[in-house]
């Protein structure tokens, strides 16, 4: 514990120091890295990940998808439940644990979204955004191996989210290990597979993809702190969010 605990105050140090490295203007400091990257992520993309997703799209009907996705989002709740409360949206924070709860139980542990039938609002909150809405801007874009575009926040914010209110992380403490694998796997997987259509917009449409994901990555984590700072929780009335999915 007290090891897990040195690994995330580690982290968010180095947030807090590289963070203050990046300016408004100087959006892409680490450019060329950042491209070496995209590059990596691009080919693996096309050789290993897009065909395991346009393969698992087509063997697995639609319901069955759903209800995988179903389940990851379900796992999500508990990083937006503590997330709600660490920028003190109460009544979110009640809504989204209420949202947990019903589809853990009436859902059968998720696979069906029993709360969005009752049109219980679904947030989406997580430690980057938690450092947004306390201030803590400007970070230096930065694309990660294999998962896309960041920040050096939002990959801050990543790793505490993961260290800490992740449900396949504590099924490797726990030592299921080849459970956590195969968890993670078919979450990334699913996360793929809902890219497919909007991957290829892209890639077709866009001169300079890498540009446009950087762009387009960077002022929707912007509008969705903004959006939070403009509509404060006052501890009653529970605010709208961003639903818009990343590009990754």
């Amino acid at each position: 514990m007290q090891s897990k605990l040195r690994t995330i105050l580690l982290g968010c140090a180095m947030v807090l120091f590289v963070s203050g490295c990046a300016t408004q203007a100087n959006k892409d400091p680490l450019e060329g890295f950042n491209r070496g990257v995209y590059k990596f992520n691009e080919v693996t993309d096309k050789y290993a990940i897009k065909p395991v997703a346009k393969a698992y799209k087509a063997v697995a009907p639609t319901p069955v998808r759903k209800g995988v996705n179903n389940f990851f989002n379900n796992l999500g709740s508990i990083t937006t439940v503590l997330n709600d409360l660490l920028q003190l949206k109460f009544a979110n924070a009640f809504t989204d644990a209420g949202r947990f709860v019903i589809n853990t139980t009436f859902g059968i542990a998720g696979l069906i979204d029993v709360a969005g039938m009752d049109n219980i609002p679904n947030h989406k909150e997580d430690f980057g955004q938690t450092l947004g809405h306390w201030g803590m801007t400007n970070s230096a874009y930065l694309v990660l191996p294999f998962l896309g575009p960041s920040t050096v926040r939002d990959t801050g914010g990543l790793v505490f989210d993961t260290l800490t209110t992740d449900p396949i992380t504590y099924a490797h403490y726990d030592g299921q290990i080849a459970l956590s694998n195969t968890l993670r796997a078919a979450e990334f997987i699913d996360r793929r597979t809902e890219l497919l259509d909007a991957k290829d917009f892209i890639d077709n449409a866009s001169l300079d993809p890498y540009a446009f994901m950087r762009d387009a990555y960077l002022q929707r984590r912007d509008n969705l702190i903004r959006g939070a700072a403009a509509k404060p929780d006052d501890g009653f009335e529970p605010a709208d969010e961003d639903k818009i999915t990343p590009v990754q």
